[in-house]
This record gives C-alpha cells, structure tokens and sequence, in this order.
C-alpha cells in the first residue's frame, strides 16, 4: 500500500526504532523505578536516558520531561495542570479536539471564560493574540502547525508577546516535533506537547509533555510512582509528580531510537516534506475537479476536496480499489473545517513522511484522474 497518512500515525519506522520496542518487550520485563534489582535499574537507565535525549532535542531539562500514553493525554494534563478558576484563556480555530474539548468542559464547568481566534492570514500570529489578550488573561494554547491544511502558526512570536506577563503557554507540537526545529526554552514556551508516534518515529503509545524553567503542573492522575509512598499526595518534584503508574518502556526504548535517528537530520526532513508537498500541490491544481486548501509546507500536509465525490467517499475508493492509503474526513479539528468551509464534506489529507516517492504521487494522481472519468 502507498501509505499517505503520516499525519496519524508516521508509516515509516527505522529497523532501530522497532529492535528497540521488541527488545524492551521480549528481554526487559521490568518495572523502571519501582525495584533495586539489575533489571529495573537498566530500565530506569533506559528511561532517564531517553528524558536526556527529549531534552537535548527540545532545549530542556530532564527532569522536566514527562512521559504520557500520548500527545492527547499530555495536552490534558498540561491545560487542566495549569489554569487558574475564574481565568480567561485563548485558543484557535486551527486547533485538534485535543486541545478544544478540555477547554470546552471547563468553560461549560464555568471554570474558564474563552476567546477562539481565527488566524488573519496564513497562520495565528502575535498580533492575532494580544488582540484578545484581556487583564484576567491566564492561558494560551495554541497548536504549532494545522493537522489539516500544514499551516504553521507563530510559536515564538507568541511565546514573545506572553514571556513578561503571568500567562502560561502551551503548545501543541504533535505536528511540528521531528518535522521542524523546536525549542522550549528559546521559545519561551511554558508546556510543549508532542507524540511519540509521528515524526520522532516510535512506536504508538508514548507521549510527552516537556515543560519549561517555570511552568507549574498540577497533577492530573494520581498513584504510584516508587517515591514517597506514604505520602498521601503525589511527590512536590518532578517527573514523578505527574507520572502516576508503570511507563510503557519498549514505547519509550523505541522513541529513544527514534530521537537517535532523526537527530540531525530535521532540516532534512523538513526540505523533503516541502518538496513532496509542493509537487503535489502543482499537479492537484492542473486537477479542474480538485480544490486546493494547503500551500508547500516543510509538515508534508496537503488537504483538498472534489467536486464529485464526499470525502470519506474518495479516501475510501483510493483505499479499496487503488491501495492508497490517505484520510477523508474532519481530521478532529471541527472549528478549521468551519473557517475552510468544509464543514459539510469535510477534505481528503494527504500527509508524507521524508520517505515517500514522487512517483508515489504520480500514482494518485493517475488514480484521480481514473476515479474522475467514472464519474
């Protein structure tokens, strides 16, 4: 199958990435930081390792790198970790559900006031921001690049504007990380939210929320966490205070290879996602059926439509008859189907990874145009 769904779930795994995942299942039964014996304690090793790599790759400390089932949990624990009853917080229309439905629960709690902005041009910029930025203005949570079009928003514009005021700032990154260069600190982001699974190339079932030098995080799941057990609380110092039960290790053991695999290579990835991403662009545009909603972008995301045919419909014949794999729909992110106006059809999302061939593309252009014809 020709696999365009890498915005999902990234298709491509390196043979180090998946050694690492099935060495960790098969000879690393071991709970990390819950024994003494050796076996644990090389898990711990791996673990902390691994936070060590997150952080160098992310410009953080390791000890502020926290390890969650995925980008969906660590946004969760980040946006109910941090805002303040009462306060006015700012999000998108360009963001995931991820993000929208916690925010929604507490405004409909009566915990929060919300202001959704959308971008001005291209993507949400400082000056979109500080626009509805108000004196009771607590929370900022916006996603680095759009998981339907590929457009990137002003993570460090924004970042700028916030740093001076008693605002945290969140970020989504599960588009961005391992596609583009990101940087908590530099960025004067308070919590950065990525996915194992993408472009750092691991085995699904790992995220992580790295927080910078003065975000404050209150727990969201509590239990063990081999410190401080009879305390009736969890412990005052992180990871362990917002790391609750067993880690997923030969997740983590294959995100760990996946960080060795990439780092370095990320300006790379970005020009060959461009690259792929603007061939596809230029030849769906000679397509007079299609209708183009991405420009080339350095995420490989490209969404458009069909004059003909639905687009779970279309996703569904490239699938069935021409063994391509893409994803029709509304891609969890209802509010930008809204300001694309594709709230009705939805788009078909065709996302590469770096590995993905220009004659990839030629075949779905050839299964376009034959799909068109039997119209």
């Amino acid at each position: 199958m020709i696999y365009f769904d890498n915005a999902a779930t990234g298709g491509f795994k390196p043979f180090k990435s998946v050694d690492a995942g099935f060495n960790a299942m098969k000879n690393l039964n071991a709970n990390a930081g819950r024994s003494g014996h050796k076996l644990s304690l090389y898990a711990s090793e791996i673990v902390y390792d691994t936070r060590r790599a997150l952080a160098k790759f992310f410009g953080a400390s390791p000890e502020r790198i926290v390890f969650t089932s995925n980008c969906t949990e660590a946004l969760n624990v980040a946006i109910f970790g941090t805002y303040q009853r009462g306060c006015h917080a700012i999000t998108t229309v360009t963001e995931h559900n991820s993000v929208l439905r916690p925010l929604y629960e507490l405004k409909r709690r009566g915990e929060i006031s919300l202001s959704v902005i959308p971008p001005s041009a291209g993507g949400v910029t400082a000056e979109d921001v500080e626009k509805h930025l108000t004196p009771s203005t607590k929370l900022v949570v916006i996603n680095a690049v759009s998981n339907v079009t590929g457009v990137e928003n002003d993570v460090t514009g924004i970042g700028r504007l916030l740093s001076n005021k008693d605002i945290t700032y969140v970020v989504d990154g599960a588009q961005m990380a391992g596609h583009s260069e990101i940087n908590v600190d530099n960025q004067l982001i308070d919590a950065l939210c990525v996915a194992g699974h993408k472009g750092l190339l691991s085995s699904q079932g790992v995220g992580v929320l790295i927080l910078g030098k003065s975000a404050s995080v209150r727990p969201l799941v509590f239990g063990g966490t081999g410190s401080d057990s009879f305390s009736d609380d969890m412990p005052e110092f992180l990871p362990e205070r917002l790391e609750a039960g067993t880690l997923n290790l030969p997740a983590i053991c294959s995100l760990k290879a996946g960080l060795e695999y990439i780092d370095g290579n990320v300006n790379y990835v970005s020009s060959q996602l461009f690259s792929l991403s603007e061939n596809l662009i230029v030849r769906l545009s000679r397509l007079p059926f299609i209708k183009l909603y991405s420009i080339p972008n350095k995420y490989g995301i490209v969404s458009f439509t069909h004059t003909d045919y639905p687009s779970q419909e279309l996703s569904q014949i490239l699938s069935d008859k021409y063994d391509i794999a893409v994803r029709g729909g509304f891609h969890c992110a209802p509010l930008m189907h809204k300001f694309l106006k594709t709230d009705k059809l939805g788009t078909v999302r065709v996302s590469f990874a770096p590995q993905n061939t220009r004659r990839e593309i030629s075949s779905l252009i050839s299964a376009l145009k034959d799909i068109s014809l039997c119209f």
